[in-house]
């Protein structure tokens, strides 16, 4: 199972950027979704989590300046954010938990937890 992540990019001070997250259309169910990001010499954080049922999870720093939204039947979740500030800059993670999908080999489904590649925010002034 991977997830497609896409968006990040450079914007200036006060700028916005959206990135988008996609599980394959194959996987049976995926509970919560979100990104988290890591920038250099610091550890991974929170930034927004969405479960299936639509409730959302934000870190301390979002301060209302992002928003994250979930279409459950294309398994995507996508962050918008304005505001961005340089200390906003990291790359950024997507992470689904418990993604429920069934092995080539047969068998019950299956639960996993995934990360998706990184995408690179650049907030300069």
């Amino acid at each position: 199972v991977q997830l497609q992540a896409s968006g990040g990019g450079s914007v200036k001070v006060g700028g916005s950027l959206r990135l988008s997250c996609a599980a394959p259309g194959s996987i049976i169910s995926v509970n919560i979704m979100g990104w988290y990001r890591q920038a250099p010499g610091k550890q991974r954080e929170l930034v927004a989590t969405v479960n299936s049922g639509g409730k959302r999870n934000y870190g301390d720093f979002v301060k209302g300046r992002f928003t994250i939204t979930r279409e459950n039947a294309e398994n995507t979740v996508y962050l918008q954010m304005n505001s961005l500030k340089p200390e906003d800059s990291a790359v950024y993670y997507c992470n689904a938990d418990r993604v429920g999908y069934y092995s080539d080999f047969g068998g019950p489904p299956r639960y996993v937890e995934v990360w998706g590649q990184g995408t690179q925010v650049t907030v300069s002034s």
